[in-house]
């Protein structure tokens, strides 16, 4: 009778040495992640802030995870046909989002229709950088600073455009502030991605735009365009001559955009810790310090609940600005 026991015994001593073995397996197998390359989505087209930021990151990250981040940028609908592929997909870690200002805290008021959520259907990663935004008129307005325009703007209401990279967008909003601010009217001619926005304002078919350094800057620098304010709180290191619109008039006046990645929710958290770990190696680089520094952006590395509590704050904040501007796009 005991011998008759032992048999069963044995045997599922061996099954469950087989299931422990799977699962230690299990177990090594996602401590290997990733192994395959890892795709970023920026829901903006190539020149802007966003894919400057993106791709000087995703270079760092790649040589610290041993897999290639591949940037590819994913355009249109005010930046959510991309945010919303990765919304819905698989979450295992390699398929991420550049989350931006527009995509998370500016379209959840404007889109009555917005097929996300930025609270449910993402899990934060990192903070990575923020860039306060600037203000260019074309070769072709007279104004050289920023009450000249306003002056301009006042003497033909309604004449007078700026360009954005699309309906939502950080430069969007940002001149929505200063049209509040400074009680003008200017029409908003949106664009598909920053450098289209730029193309155009050097074409002179624009007159004026808001935008962060990178797609702004080396125009300016040429002479092709002027920046006759910057949105900061403070003046920046790379135009030291350039006045803040609150210097010239507006208190209080602040409009920086900012840059963070994100993962469809669900994601496994040692994946999301794996991750922000080469995010933050990735910010301590000469290399990409030296690229944000020359675009004026500060860099960041807020973890995934502090990136978390900033984006609620920010859409809290960005809301009020659209509520205040009346704008919405169905």
């Amino acid at each position: 009778m005991t011998l008759l026991r032992r048999k069963p015994l044995r045997r599922w001593a061996r099954l469950a040495g087989i299931s422990i073995l799977i699962g230690a397996t299990a177990a090594a197998n996602a401590g290997e992640w990733p192994e395959r390359p890892i795709r970023l989505l920026v829901p903006y087209g190539p020149g802007g802030s966003s894919d400057v930021v993106a791709r000087a990151v995703a270079a760092e990250m790649s040589r610290d995870l041993g897999q290639q981040v591949i940037v590819e940028n994913k355009g249109g609908g005010q930046g959510t046909i991309a945010t919303t592929e990765v919304a819905r997909a698989n979450p295992d870690g390699y398929t991420l989002i550049l989350g931006h200002v527009g995509t998370l805290a500016v379209n959840p008021s404007m889109m009555p229709k917005l097929n996300y959520d930025p609270r449910r259907d993402f899990a934060p990663i990192v903070l990575l950088a923020k860039l306060p935004m600037v203000f260019a008129v074309g070769g072709n307005v007279p104004a050289k600073t920023l009450p000249e325009f306003v002056q301009l703007a006042r003497s033909k209401p309604g004449e007078i455009n700026y360009g954005s990279a699309g309906n939502g967008s950080a430069g969007h909003l940002a001149f929505e502030m200063l049209k509040t601010a400074a009680k003008i009217d200017v029409v908003h001619v949106p664009y598909r991605g920053t450098g289209a926005q730029v193309n155009d304002l050097l074409a002179g078919n624009i007159d004026a735009a808001a935008a962060g350094t990178p797609g702004l800057l080396p125009h300016a620098q040429a002479g092709k365009i002027r920046i006759v304010a910057v949105g900061s709180a403070a003046r920046l290191s790379v135009l030291p001559d350039v006045p803040t619109v609150a210097e010239q008039g507006y208190p209080g006046f602040e409009s920086s955009q900012w840059f963070g990645l994100l993962a469809p929710a669900g994601t496994p958290d040692p994946v999301i810790k794996r991750l922000h770990q080469a995010a933050v190696h990735a910010l301590d680089t000469d290399a990409v310090r030296n690229r944000l520094a020359h675009d004026a952006s500060e860099p960041s590395g807020a973890g995934p609940a502090e990136f978390a509590a900033f984006i609620d704050a920010e859409e809290q904040r960005w809301g009020r600005v659209v509520k205040d501007a009346h704008l919405s796009i169905e």
